[in-house]
């Protein structure tokens, strides 16, 4: 029974991390990332969908993305999408191509980007804690209604604590190399 609280805990801080890294790479870093774009929703004829599902995506240049619609009748669409979303570059259009120039980053853009980053990592942390929560409350649950003893409803919390310490060190790891990755000009 423990076993199994263990192994969908162990499951869910994955994930948790999983969503915490693809935050991550959607974040702008001191050169063009795809990333960047590629999760962006589009209207695309009254249909909801991600531009990498649209278009090609590239980085032809160090501070440039690229992004090239299987139809070119979706450059509007994409055109408004960038504009409607939180990314702060204007795009240039041409007939068949949407071209984003990063501008470089200033010192009071990298810091805001650093508090976002921030705030994201604790976002992730506190997944993390709900899910240990919610195990814990599980072997509770479980050691009122007998169905495990008291030693091995604490060797149960134990092991979800050393799980979540796991978890948080890896977001840390993960916040702080994309943290130098933000501030290196």
């Amino acid at each position: 029974m423990i076993d199994d609280i263990l192994k969908e805990a162990q499951s869910k801080m994955k994930s948790a991390i999983s969503v915490f890294e693809q935050d991550l790479h959607g974040m702008r870093g001191g050169r063009a990332s795809t990333a960047l774009v590629e999760r962006l929703i589009v209207d695309y004829y009254g249909q909801e969908t991600e531009l990498r599902q649209l278009a090609t995506i590239s980085t032809p240049e160090p501070m440039q993305i690229l992004i090239r619609p299987f139809d070119k009748a979706a450059v509007k669409a994409i055109e408004k999408a960038i504009h409607n979303s939180d990314i702060n570059i204007n795009p240039q259009t041409d007939s068949d191509a949407v071209r984003l120039n990063m501008p470089p980053l200033t010192r009071e853009r990298r810091q805001e980007l650093v508090k976002f980053l921030h705030k994201r990592m604790e976002d992730a942390r506190i997944a993390v804690r709900n899910i240990r929560r919610n195990s814990n409350d599980d072997i509770k649950e479980y050691e009122k209604e007998k169905m495990i003893s008291e030693d091995e409803a604490k060797w149960g919390e134990e092991e979800v604590q050393k799980f979540t310490n796991k978890s948080i060190a890896q977001i840390d790891d993960l916040g702080k190399a994309k943290e130098q990755e933000i501030l290196t000009v």
